[in-house]
């Protein structure tokens, strides 16, 4: 008797503790990464299309093992306020589209019918504990991985056909939401939308304040549906605003007011617990120098990054985020590529779309139609990618492109601490002798495949200051270097 109450002390106690763990945060030394109990982290993953919890039929246990056993950290989930329909972007398998019968909402059905997005409607004044128990069960088991969960709370109504299935919509529930169109769910302009909003961000920040494994993203591209704005990635360019990959959209006005009201309502319902968490806004795709950051705001996020958008707002001291890539074809590549030249510029989260991950494939091993990519292999790659930037102190690097003085026929991106240690990535090319600014000392440099995920070759050299060429092997597109200074100094 006396061991089962002592077991039953110690798990209150250790269930306690866990309650009152900080949660990641960020990183005190550098703000541009993590701290997750008590170490530096940076968050790389490829990842479902966020319907593990909304999707009853997708077996999270086996996918959050699946990244853990793949060396990823990462996984971001929507919450229910927007779902897909069948054949959405022309994904075939899209854990976001549900069936009707699968798909968990925050809110609880009643047993009137007419729902347009299939089964009966919703009641927006009634919680759903089934949905509260699968958040919180998926959470938790991400945890016990150390993967961090990025849930985001709203996302952008990409058409007409989408919008009827969303819970909020006038014709899915019985609480006579107002009938408006779908450009304006995420606006001042709602009506009384807003009003379930606002309830829906403190219930579900409330039931996940315990928690130190979650930040939150107000709304998934809200540029999709209000956008009045463009960023010219070719200013020379006069067709520019004709196609979607050569402009960077912004969120209107309108959009951004509704993001910034968010935003204060997570940070209201937080200001009596014990610990507050991250914050992360979507403020564009490809690249943007960001005009102003709200001071709840602590994560930056962009979709389909370059990496300009890290240099260009590097100055706010704040992670970057490459938040979503994707819609690039088949193959590993150009996913490998976007990781590693966003990373080494100085990002803090890169996260790819992995289509492999569907139900009935929790483990990712089958190749998806879909519009992005995702693989086994893919995944080695970015866990590569992820181990290479552990391999330093990498709190202590800085981007530091001005340190190339030539990489000829190649792009080059470098983090470095100057006189310490140095990761460079050159992209495009197949052989390069690089010329880069050392301090006078003893160095190791190791030239990495970030294909194969292994070692090319190494050296050790002197080098009394000033330039050093170094000759990289033979490669196939691209290839990492580490630097690292070899005489203790």
């Amino acid at each position: 008797m006396k061991t089962k109450q002592l077991a039953t002390l110690l798990l209150f106690f250790f269930s306690t503790m866990q309650g009152k763990a900080q949660p990641i945060s960020l990183h005190p030394e550098n703000p541009h990464y993590f701290e997750y109990k008590g170490n530096p982290v940076i968050l790389i993953t490829s990842g479902e299309h966020y319907g593990a919890v909304i999707n009853r039929d997708l077996d999270y246990e086996i996918y959050l093992h699946t990244l853990a056993e793949d060396g990823l950290n990462l996984t971001r989930i929507f919450c229910g306020t927007y779902v897909e329909h069948p054949g959405s972007f022309g994904i075939k398998h899209n854990t976001l589209a549900p069936p009707a019968e699968s798909f968990l909402a925050p809110w609880k059905r009643t047993d009137v019918v007419g729902n347009r997005g299939g089964g009966t409607k919703f009641d927006l004044d009634r919680w759903d504990p089934e949905y509260f128990e699968r958040l919180k069960g998926f959470v938790t088991e991400a945890g016990k991985h150390d993967i961090i969960v990025e849930v985001t709370l709203f996302s952008s109504i990409y058409n007409d056909k989408s919008w009827t299935y969303c819970p909020l919509y006038h014709e899915n529930n019985i609480n006579q939401t107002d009938q408006i169109e779908r450009v304006n769910v995420h606006t001042p302009h709602n009506g009384n939308l807003i009003r379930y909003q606002e309830k829906f961000v403190q219930k579900l920040v409330t039931e996940l304040k315990d928690f130190d494994n979650i930040y939150y993203e107000i709304q998934n591209e809200p540029w999709a549906d209000n956008s009045d704005e463009f960023f010219a990635l070719n200013p020379n360019d006069s067709a520019t605003h004709l196609y979607w990959r050569r402009k960077a959209d912004l969120p209107n006005a309108a959009a951004d007011a509704w993001q910034e009201r968010i935003g204060e309502i997570i940070a209201e319902t937080e200001s009596t617990f014990d610990h507050r968490h991250l914050i992360a806004q979507n403020y564009g795709n490809f690249m943007y120098p960001i005009k102003e950051v709200e001071d709840h705001v602590s994560i930056i996020n962009f979709h389909y990054a370059l990496p300009q958008a890290v240099e260009y707002n590097y100055g706010y001291d704040l992670p970057i985020g490459f938040d979503e890539d994707g819609f690039c074809g088949p193959g590993d590549r150009r996913y490998r590529e976007n990781a590693w030249n966003f990373i080494v510029a100085g990002g803090g989260i890169y996260n790819n779309l992995d289509y492999s991950f569907f139900v009935g494939y929790e483990n990712g091993t089958l190749i998806n139609d879909a519009p992005g990519y995702g693989s086994a292999a893919l995944r080695e790659q970015l866990s590569f990618l992820k181990s290479y930037m552990e391999g330093f102190d990498f709190i202590r690097l800085k981007p530091s492109r001005h340190l190339v003085r030539l990489a000829p026929g190649t792009v080059p991106q470098v983090l470095a601490n100057e006189g310490k240690e140095y990761a460079v990535y050159l992209h495009g090319g197949s052989q390069c002798n690089l010329q880069l600014y050392l301090p006078p000392g003893k160095y190791e440099a190791t030239w990495l495949n970030p294909v194969s995920c292994g070692t090319e070759k190494s050296e050790v050299f002197d080098h009394e200051g000033e330039v050093k060429t170094l000759s990289s092997p033979e490669y196939d597109g691209d290839i990492a270097l580490k630097i690292v200074r070899a005489d203790g100094k």
